[in-house]
């Protein structure tokens, strides 16, 4: 239980794990509301608003450059990932996503003629973020650590 109770007191650590659920909550409740239904995958979902990484790991970042001093190891690790993690999930993740969403067309049209495919060969294009999505996901993660750190 001591590694437990050490883990809930980590505010580095909760910062960034509620950064996640706050964003993965807010994500599917965005998407509900958008598209009238609601999706249960979007609440361990990659891709939507806002981005749940972009959140985690500001939220990271943030709190140990409250906590450790912006000219710490701990800051200065957490800020590169997050730098890292921001950039893959805008750029790479976001081009996977729109290269999944051609090929899963291609597919489509193969059935048409004739050909044999399952459910399981569509891809998944929900994999990465807009500019804003990431955006919007970092304040998040920045206003969490905040509060997390403050109060």
């Amino acid at each position: 239980m001591n590694a437990f109770n050490q883990l809930i007191h980590n505010t580095v650590f909760m910062s960034a794990a509620t950064g996640w659920l706050v964003a993965q909550i807010l994500k599917t409740i965005i998407y509900g509301i958008l598209n009238k239904t609601f999706n249960p995958e979007r609440m361990v979902g990659s891709g939507g608003m806002p981005s749940s990484h972009s959140a985690t790991v500001t939220a990271l970042a943030t709190a140990s450059g409250i906590q450790y001093g912006l000219g710490s190891f701990e800051f200065a690790v957490s800020a590169i990932v997050a730098i890292i993690v921001m950039y893959d999930a805008r750029g790479v993740r976001l081009e996977t996503g729109k290269q999944a969403q051609v090929l899963n067309e291609v597919m489509e049209i193969l059935q048409i003629m004739g050909k044999k495919m399952s459910y399981e060969d569509k891809l998944k294009e929900f994999v990465g973020h807009t500019p804003v999505q990431v955006v919007v996901g970092a304040l998040l993660g920045i206003l969490i650590a905040l509060i997390y750190c403050f109060i």
